[in-house]
């Protein structure tokens, strides 16, 4: 569904990628892991068009990303985007930021987004909260309204940018649970996370990107308990074994 092929990115004279090769499949939970600053989410804003990459091919369905080609509005139709900071309208409440993008990119009647909208925040435990404003919600509930929100948009795949990092310890399982029920039910995927523990149990691929480039990808379980280059072995012993 989506396919990166030697894809480069620059800011100014800094290089952040350089040559990324992947791909994800339909229904496919892909984790990209990796330091600060390594281009994991500039590999993710670049997928959905937000951020105008330099070299390289990304395709979506055979249909290729172009920030100045029509075709971006669908394809960010089609790939939603959950932030690490939420990025709702607090003047707006809940269910008015779910159906945000269907009422007023999809010209979906409002009646009918509404309907919907009370369902997507019942489905990720929020039914109580419709009327609430962002402010008065904890930080997890934000994110699991950032995640109805891109549901509402019925997306072929869902880009997660660190969704967990802004947020509390206590509050993370919340929101991880939701994105457990989402990879159970289909939906293709690709999270940038910190959460190891959840990319060894709900990934089926990962990949580690240092320095701009695919140091090592493969099945979750094996790259994250054998991980074969020494940079990948590193990397994880000093996330899941910290001093």
């Amino acid at each position: 569904m989506i396919l990166l092929e030697n894809v480069r990115k620059n800011f100014g004279k800094l290089e952040v990628l350089k040559g990324i090769d992947a791909e994800v499949s339909k229904g496919e939970v892909v984790c990209v892991i990796g330091p600060s600053g390594s281009g994991k989410s500039t590999i993710l804003r670049c997928i959905n068009g937000l951020e105008r990459y330099n070299g390289g091919t990304i395709t979506i369905d055979g249909e290729r990303v172009d920030c100045d080609a029509p075709s971006i509005v669908s394809i960010r139709t089609q790939v939603s985007m959950v932030f690490q900071r939420f990025n709702l309208f607090p003047h707006r409440t809940a269910l008015e930021n779910v159906i945000e993008g269907p009422v007023f990119v999809k010209k979906e009647p409002r009646a009918q987004a509404l309907e919907r909208g009370r369902e997507l925040l019942a489905s990720v435990g929020l039914a109580d909260k419709a009327d609430a404003h962002p402010p008065q919600l904890s930080g997890g509930q934000q994110q699991r309204v950032a995640i109805a929100r891109a549901l509402a948009m019925q997306p072929k795949a869902i880009l997660f940018d660190e969704p967990t990092s802004a947020l509390d310890p206590e509050l993370v399982g919340d929101v991880l649970g939701v994105m457990r029920k989402l990879a159970e039910a289909g939906m293709t995927m690709v999270v940038v996370t910190h959460e190891m523990s959840f990319a060894r149990e709900v990934a089926d691929r990962v990949l580690f990107i240092d320095g701009g480039v695919v140091v090592e990808q493969g099945a979750a379980r094996e790259v994250l308990n054998q991980p074969q280059h020494p940079r990948t072995q590193d990397f994880l012993r000093r996330v899941l074994h910290p001093m």
